[in-house]
């Protein structure tokens, strides 16, 4: 594990990819991908257990990880970490953002508030604030965006995550068409069925084995990026 305050001299001939949302599904499946790859993954999660358990996995691959234990919702921390990357590494390759909120399923008439602030608060709010913070390290790095589109807006019982992760995509859309000439460049794409734990929440009742591996969907999004 490397420290995001310590010596980066291991950063020299690799480049960094910041994932957001990585200690656990397929965020988590990605940074160690990544860290295979030969990227250095800058892994941003607030599960501290499952960050350590991803740095064991890419370290056991030959990778090299820094972890970092943030809220993406903490406006502050987010802001240190870009002032960070920029300071310490001069921009980024790729940024990742798998960072999620799934409130439960519920119908649209009975839809419980905390759950629908805290799933504004990870899926749009966190993805605005994070959007100016990140681009500008892109662009000095000529780096990639790659989001997750999940599209169940409109879907019954998925009204709180069906609308929060709708708005987090049209955000991410005009992004990419905004930056489509000047760059970064924004890349969209929806995984297939994997069975996370997210998913195992949507549709308990579902075979599992008939889903995607999660490491080879990670592998598959990851050759979108092209060489």
């Amino acid at each position: 594990m490397t420290d995001i305050t310590s010596d980066t001299s291991i950063l020299a001939e690799r480049p960094l990819a910041l994932v957001t949302g990585a200690s656990r599904g397929l965020g988590f499946a990605l940074a160690a991908a990544l860290g295979a790859a030969g990227w250095h993954v800058l892994a941003v999660a607030r599960t501290v257990g499952g960050l350590e358990e991803l740095d064991d996995r890419i370290t056991q691959a030959g990778g090299s990880a820094t972890l970092a234990p943030l809220d993406v919702t903490d406006d502050g921390a987010m802001d240190h970490l870009a002032k960070q990357i920029a300071a310490r590494w001069g921009g980024l390759g790729l940024w990742v953002h798998a960072a999620i909120h799934a409130p439960p399923l519920s119908p649209a008439g009975h839809l419980d508030m905390k759950d629908m602030d805290k799933a504004l608060k990870v899926n749009l709010r966190a993805t605005a604030t994070l959007i100016p913070l990140i681009e500008p390290l892109l662009r000095a790095k000529g780096g990639t965006a790659l989001f997750l589109d999940d599209p169940r807006a409109g879907e019954k019982f998925f009204g709180a995550y069906g609308a929060t992760k709708g708005a987090q995509m049209a955000l991410a859309r005009s992004w990419q068409t905004e930056t489509e000439r000047t760059g970064p460049r924004i890349l969209i794409a929806a995984p297939r069925p994997t069975a996370t734990a997210t998913r195992a929440r949507f549709f308990p009742g579902e075979d599992r084995a008939a889903l995607a591996d999660i490491h080879e969907e990670a592998a598959r999004l990851l050759s979108l990026l092209g060489p």
